[in-house]
């Protein structure tokens, strides 16, 4: 797999659990919205600090300017990130507020609306209303932030809003993201609940978008299996959107972790939904869609979980569903066909998980030596054969025929008739099964 930041470093907890380890927050008696600092490996972090400011900048106004800046610029702003970049957080939220030329890449009026919305940002005021939200906001360079964010280049996220006790980073080298189409069929609702519930049973962490349909079933599923999941929505995290998933999302927050982008109280808009997806197939490992129209959201996933290097796979339903060819298009493609949990785990796990080896069942007739099972298929269906008859069907001597023929009738599988030969009917109800209904 290429890229995956953090994933490339082999971490792999073999269970999700909340523990103290997988929180995050820092030491105790600290403030959860300014975690413990730790400067990245590529040093990125540090460098925008002292471009800023020519020296080391303090943690917690990096993290106030990156608030600021997310109230300011859209997710998923490439010209941001850009900016940031190269010219550091603090450079470009004190441009941002003090209006004048415009940064490179904008024109005036674009700049000028930028400019608008920083005078009306307060980052005090978003992170005391996430504070009272019980939510906390992980940057870059902190212990928390999961590096295969990163993969996404200039439209990596300027931090993540987070609700829920454990650690992002920690669950997120284990995830697997379950998307599909809002208007789904019981069908898909039963297999990606089914398939939620089995991966969350083998320790790793569902996410999905808490929207009605696929996700909401991916989510259920999860927890009704006492697994871990996380929801990541298109707004603020203190504002559960849909509106009929509130009970829902507050539960994911209790017992998993709900993740934004968006600064509290936001609203989610069309844009910003398409936009989300980019952050869900960062965040895992692989991507399964269950159910997707042709002009389902979460093909958005998909092809982004492709673009980053991470698994595609496909949950397929019947070739006459229109809510299954958007699924059925990623197949004839690269993705990869999933039934299950184990299926989904060969794939994104680690060399050895595999699912266990698939076949029919076993019928009376496969236990029989070769030979006496040519014997059996040499008598005809309806009527009696003579011993010599078998013989040359089963392309074996008479005698030799005879001596399976008796063998056959100690077992039950056929009865002597004058000096014919027939089956019996648990021999036909043998042999049916095995042939099928054709």
């Amino acid at each position: 797999m290429s890229g995956g930041g953090d994933f490339a470093s082999g971490v792999s907890p073999s269970q999700p659990a909340d523990t103290a380890a997988n929180r995050g927050a820092g030491p105790a008696g600290s403030d959860p919205l300014f975690p413990d600092a730790a400067v990245s490996p590529d040093g990125r972090d540090r460098a925008e600090g002292e471009a800023a400011a020519g020296g080391e900048v303090p943690r917690d106004r990096e993290l106030q300017e990156r608030v600021f800046l997310a109230r300011v610029l859209e997710p998923g702003d490439e010209t941001g990130g850009r900016w940031v970049r190269e010219r550091g957080v603090l450079e470009v939220a004190r441009r941002l507020r003090e209006g004048g030329r415009a940064l490179p890449g904008v024109g005036e009026k674009r700049w000028a609306g930028l400019c608008a919305r920083a005078g009306s940002a307060d980052p005090r005021r978003d992170l005391a209303v996430a504070r009272s939200a019980g939510a906390r906001f992980v940057v870059p360079g902190t212990a928390e932030w999961p590096g295969q964010l990163d993969d996404l280049g200039d439209a990596r996220p300027l931090g993540l809003w987070v609700r829920g006790g454990p650690s992002l980073r920690m669950w997120a080298l284990r995830s697997v993201a379950v998307v599909g189409a809002r208007a789904c069929t019981e069908y898909g609702a039963h297999m990606a609940a089914t398939l939620a519930a089995g991966l969350a049973e083998r320790g790793w962490v569902v996410v999905s978008g808490g929207a009605y349909g696929i996700d909401g079933a991916a989510h259920r599923g999860a927890l009704g299996a006492g697994g871990a999941t996380a929801a990541v929505l298109a707004c603020g995290v203190d504002r559960p959107y849909p509106p009929g998933h509130t009970a829902l999302i507050n539960r994911i927050a209790e017992q998993g972790m709900v993740v934004g982008e968006l600064p509290p109280g936001d609203h989610p808009t069309p844009s910003r939904f398409i936009l989300r997806n980019r952050v869900i197939a960062a965040l895992t490992r692989g991507t399964v869609v269950v159910e997707a129209a042709y002009r389902s959201g979460s093909l958005v996933t998909a092809r982004a979980a492709r673009r980053l290097g991470r698994h595609v796979m496909g949950v397929p339903g019947p070739a006459t569903s229109a809510l299954s060819a958007g699924v059925h298009e990623l197949l004839r493609g690269d993705a990869v066909l999933v039934g299950d949990a184990a299926e989904v785990v060969e794939l994104v796990g680690d060399m050895g998980e595999l699912p266990p080896e698939r076949r029919g069942p076993v019928l009376p007739t496969d236990l029989l030596e070769p030979r006496t099972r040519h014997a059996l298929s040499g008598l005809p269906g309806r009527g009696t054969a003579t011993a010599a008859e078998v013989a040359q069907r089963a392309q074996t001597t008479e005698d030799d025929a005879v001596a399976r023929l008796y063998e056959l009738r100690a077992l039950g599988y056929v009865e002597r008739h004058g000096d014919g030969w027939k089956l019996t009917r648990q021999a036909m109800i043998s042999v049916r099964g095995g042939r099928g209904p054709c």
